[in-house]
């Protein structure tokens, strides 16, 4: 089988060894996995509420997955997802907080390009200390992590600060908030999922169809052999973090704009280091994913209606953990499937 066909089998076959696994668990609980199984089904898809829901879920973990795996695809290893979206959400809060007066049609691509300046900005620190001085961009995405969480968590509790209780900014302005598609009670759908859609498909055709695609993917494979054919190293490692930085401060921003309509202290509550994980299980194809963002997404939203049934929904943690364990070692799965050929 060549690569395309595993690339495919590898993550399919690790959910289901992760859901056998995981019912291994259950049942040592003593709880019956069927059951569970069918109560997380109905929790992620059972109503159009859950559904939306999943939809919501799947939004932003798309582009955290984009902005990890377009890095992966380029050599480097961008775990700062989780800060490049917080500083793009904080932009976004305060260029869509001035935006009264502005139609949505200039009010909503200004306040996503905020976004996106804001997470591209701060990715392409670390790109641009990584392509002059060599620090490696794993120790410096994480330590520009902890410095968005804190410089957002002086701005909303001090000079965007409003209200009481949950640290939050003001509300940005209607102009600049996404129409919904869907409305169900209080959960709105935006279009943001269609944008993230549209966003994989955007970075599919730069990565296969352009030479821009071809430089990063040659970065990847072999710098010394790219910088051997012409192409600049440094330039290619700081566009890279900025465009991955980019993905990231999108998801920011289309959290404020579809969700929450203002910065909250928890606004990015680990997607981006969800991106890290829908990266792997994506295989870093933007299409791939796309469908492991909405697996962890029906995961996360399945689970809380499991709890009804007397299952931890922590369980999904392990599901997770053992995909991700699976795919990153693909050659169990691999071996597993060709001892079945072999005893056909």
């Amino acid at each position: 089988m060549n690569n395309r066909v595993w690339s495919f089998l590898v993550p399919f076959f690790s959910v289901i060894i992760a859901l056998l696994i995981a019912a291994v668990v259950i049942i040592l609980i003593g709880q019956n996995p069927v059951i569970a199984y069918k109560a997380m089904i109905e929790g992620a898809f059972g109503n159009i509420q859950a559904l939306a829901d999943t939809v919501i879920k799947t939004t932003p973990l798309i582009l955290t997955g984009l902005a990890v795996g377009f890095g992966f695809r380029a050599g480097l290893f961008n775990i700062g997802a989780e800060g490049q979206m917080i500083m793009g959400g904080i932009l976004a809060t305060v260029v869509g907080m001035h935006m009264r007066g502005i139609p949505p049609a200039l009010a909503i691509p200004l306040t996503m390009i905020a976004g996106m300046l804001g997470g591209a900005a701060w990715a392409s620190i670390a790109g641009y200390l990584k392509a002059k001085t060599g620090a490696h961009e794993v120790v410096s995405t994480i330590m520009l992590n902890w410095i968005a969480t804190y410089i957002s968590s002086y701005l909303i509790t001090g000079p965007l600060a409003v209200g009481s209780g949950t640290p939050k900014s003001p509300e940005i302005a209607p102009s600049a908030k996404l129409p919904p598609i869907v409305t169900v009670g209080a959960l709105e759908m935006t279009s943001g999922i269609l944008i993230s859609i549209l966003s994989a498909v955007v970075i599919y055709i730069v990565l296969e169809k352009t030479k821009t695609g071809y430089e990063v993917k040659a970065v990847g494979f072999n710098p010394y052999a790219a910088e051997y054919g012409g192409i600049n190293i440094s330039k290619n490692i700081v566009m890279c973090m900025a465009i991955s930085g980019a993905l990231a401060g999108l998801a920011g921003a289309l959290e404020v704009m579809g969700l929450h309509h203002r910065f909250l202290g928890t606004l990015s509550g680990g997607k981006g280091f969800d991106g890290i994980s829908i990266a792997l299980i994506g295989q870093n194809h933007p299409i791939g994913i796309i469908f492991a963002s909405f697996l962890i997404a029906a995961l996360r939203t399945g689970s809380s209606n499991m709890q009804f049934v007397g299952v931890p929904k922590h369980i999904v943690t392990i599901i997770q953990g053992i995909v991700i364990f699976l795919v990153a070692a693909d050659r169990i799965v691999k071996t597993l499937l060709r001892f079945r050929k072999v005893k056909r």
